[in-house]
C-alpha cells in the first residue's frame, strides 16, 4: 500500500479512536494498543483480495505511527484544538453541539493543520472531508471542509495566500 493511502487509513482509524475514546471512556494508549493488536493489517475471511478468493485478505495497512500521533496529539492538545475549531463555528453554536463523529473528524483535521506542517493544507483538509463522507451522505462533508478551511487559515496562515 502507497504511503499516501497508509496514512489515509490512519486518518480515518484516528477518527475512529477519538470516538472510541469520547464515547467509552477508555484512554488514549489503550485505544492505540487496540488499534495497533487488532485492527490493522488484520487477515479477514470472506473478503476477496484484487482477483483472490478471499484468503489472506487483510483489512488495511496504516501508518501506525502517523495515526498514534494524531491520537496522543488530539488528546494531549485538545484544549487548543477545541478552541481553534470553535472559533469557526457560526455563532452561538459550541464544539458539544457537534455530532460525535463530526467532532472527532474535525479534532484530527485541525490537529494535523496546526502540528503537522510536513502535510499540505489542501491534502490535509481533502482527507478529513474524505473521511466525513464515509460516515455522512448529507451536508456534514460541506460542514468539515468549510471548518477546517476555517482553521487552516487559522493556524497556517502564510500557507494561504493566493498562488496567483
Amino acid at each position: 500500500m502507497s504511503g499516501h493511502a497508509s496514512r489515509s487509513v490512519a486518518r480515518l482509524a484516528a477518527v475512529q479512536a477519538l470516538y472510541q475514546m469520547e464515547v467509552s471512556a477508555i484512554g488514549v494508549e489503550a485505544v492505540i494498543r487496540e488499534f495497533t493488536d487488532h485492527r490493522f493489517d488484520r487477515d479477514i475471511e470472506g473478503v476477496g483480495a484484487e482477483g483472490g478468493d478471499g484468503e489472506g485478505a487483510t483489512l488495511a495497512s496504516a501508518d501506525e505511527g502517523f495515526f498514534a500521533d494524531l491520537v496522543r496529539g488530539v488528546v494531549a492538545e485538545q484544549a487548543r484544538v477545541d478552541a481553534a475549531i470553535a472559533r469557526r463555528l457560526a455563532e452561538g453554536w459550541r464544539l458539544e453541539r457537534l455530532d460525535a463523529t463530526v467532532r472527532a473528524i474535525l479534532r484530527a483535521g485541525a490537529f494535523e493543520l496546526a502540528r503537522r506542517p510536513d502535510v499540505p493544507t489542501e491534502v490535509a483538509i481533502d482527507e478529513y472531508v474524505e473521511v466525513a463522507k464515509s460516515f455522512f451522505e448529507g451536508t456534514e462533508p460541506g460542514f468539515v471542509n468549510g471548518a477546517l478551511d476555517g482553521v487552516a487559515k487559522d493556524v497556517r496562515p502564510a500557507r494561504n495566500e493566493p498562488t496567483g
